[in-house]
C-alpha cells in the first residue's frame, strides 16, 4: 500500500508508527508526536541529503537556530520561509511521494 500524506497524517492517532515508513517519515511522526529525542536520533547519524533536510528541520523546530543552519547548508537548502508546520507538510508530502 502507498503511503500518502493523507494516511501519515491518519496514523499519528496511533501509539507507534505503522511499518513501511521510511527512517524520514519516522523522525517526522515522533517529532509530531511531541518524541523530539527519538526523532532525531533517527537521523543524527545518517550522512545523505535528505537526513540532513530532516535533521535541519528537526534543530529549527527545537529551536537551534545556528544547528539548523549548518544543517540546511548540509542538505543544500535554503533557510525555509515558511512556518514551522507548513515546512512539517512539505517534508511529509515530499517523503510520501518521493519515498
Amino acid at each position: 500500500m502507498k503511503i500518502t500524506s493523507g494516511s501519515f497524517k491518519q496514523s499519528l492517532l496511533s501509539d507507534t508508527p505503522p511499518d513501511g515508513f521510511s527512517v524520514y517519515l519516522k523522525a517526522l511522526w515522533y517529532e509530531r508526536k511531541g518524541q523530539w529525542s527519538k526523532a532525531h536520533n533517527l537521523v543524527d547519524s545518517l550522512e545523505e541529503k535528505n537526513a540532513a533536510r530532516v535533521h535541519a528541520y528537526l534543530h529549527r523546530r527545537e529551536g537551534d537556530l545556528s544547528n539548523a543552519r549548518y544543517w540546511y547548508g548540509k542538505a543544500g537548502v535554503a533557510w525555509p520561509e515558511q512556518s514551522m508546520d507548513r515546512e512539517w507538510e512539505e517534508l511529509v508530502i515530499h517523503f510520501t511521494e518521493n519515498g
